[in-house]
């Protein structure tokens, strides 16, 4: 089964509604802020965005490349075995999203799904990675088309997280 047959039509149609401009400026300025508080309230169990398109989300904790603060940011992540890649889309605009310049900076990020906390490093995908990957994500969320219109022709970075070894206490 594929992953768009694998969603109900009431998550079909909200991947659509998501992906109208006026609707995505919206969105682009408000579910940062509700769906870490969503996350939390669930224990880790889903975001406003995975119920409402069907979409894996994870929060991305980034160290701010200019303030030094931590930042964490709900984003779609595709997983792949233990890693994740996530899209620089920022919702069509035409500039890079923060978080990307923040793990440009400091690539060792955090990633929280299913409750679960974990260190990661962030990298741009190659471009063999690259293609399967922007395959992927549109597959996942038909949006991501849409966006690239939208851009000005930025090329939409695909960045790949990479669990970092865990080790044993001494």
């Amino acid at each position: 089964m594929s992953e768009e047959t694998s969603r109900n039509w009431f998550m079909q149609a909200g991947q659509r509604f998501f992906s109208l401009q006026p609707v995505t400026w919206v969105s682009a300025r408000t579910f940062h802020h509700i769906d870490p508080l969503v996350y939390r309230l669930s224990d880790g169990r889903f975001t406003m965005l995975s119920l409402i398109g069907g979409l894996p989300v994870i929060l991305l904790t980034t160290t701010g490349a200019k303030s030094g603060k931590q930042r964490t940011v709900p984003l779609t992540g595709i997983p792949d075995g233990d890693r994740y890649a996530v899209i620089a889309s920022n919702w069509g605009k035409k500039q890079f999203p923060a978080w990307y310049h923040n793990l440009k900076a400091n690539p060792c990020v955090t990633v929280d799904q299913g409750g679960k906390s974990r260190a990661y490093s962030a990298r741009e995908a190659t471009p063999e990675e690259y293609e399967s990957y922007w395959n992927r994500a549109i597959s996942l969320y038909s949006g991501y088309k849409e966006y690239k219109k939208r851009t000005g022709g930025r090329k939409i970075p695909v960045i790949v997280l990479e669990p970092l070894e865990e080790t044993a206490p001494a």
